[in-house]
């Protein structure tokens, strides 16, 4: 039986991402979460090679991601639209592609998030999964909390995410 180091070892050195912006307001220049999402990911020696803006809406949401997927990516990560407002749909978006669900990662995300910023935690829907063996994640859109779930979730297992989601 392997460790969990072992099985961090034997993952990829280098994940092929997707990044996708979700907001009705954000434009490239001004969406400094998926930015910083992008320059967290590249600092940690992954790849963004998709990158994508969308509407809060589930169908431009689902269709980005599935482009990031058939542009060969091994994770997803979309940041916004994840709270509770009538807009936010994101959360409805992925968990409807989703075939294996890491309810984990949101808990443990709001746990952290609690720390941070109090019981206004419980409205995020951050949230992640697997589906056709690509990593999806969903974060809310403000910087603060794309670096904690980023630094503190995503990055210490995003190899052994990937190298788990691919094993046939």
């Amino acid at each position: 039986m392997q460790s969990v180091d072992e099985h961090k070892a034997a993952g990829p050195a280098q994940v092929r991402c997707g990044v996708i912006t979700v907001s009705d307001t954000r434009t490239v220049e001004t969406d400094t979460g998926g930015r910083l999402l992008q320059q967290l990911l590249e600092g940690a020696g992954h790849a963004v090679c998709h990158r994508a803006w969308v509407r809060d809406d589930v169908t431009a949401i689902t269709a980005a991601i599935e482009a990031a997927v058939e542009a060969g990516v091994e994770a997803v990560v979309t940041t916004g639209g994840t709270g509770i407002a009538p807009r936010d749909v994101t959360y409805e978006a992925v968990t409807a592609l989703l075939e294996k669900q890491l309810d984990g990662f949101g808990e443990l995300f709001r746990m952290l998030s609690y720390r941070a910023i109090g019981t206004a935690a419980l409205l995020s829907r951050a949230t992640a999964g697997v589906a056709r063996g690509v990593v999806i994640v969903a974060l809310p859109g403000s910087e603060a909390a794309v670096r904690l779930a980023v630094s503190e979730v995503l990055l210490p297992e995003l190899v052994h995410l990937v190298q788990q989601a691919r094993r046939a």
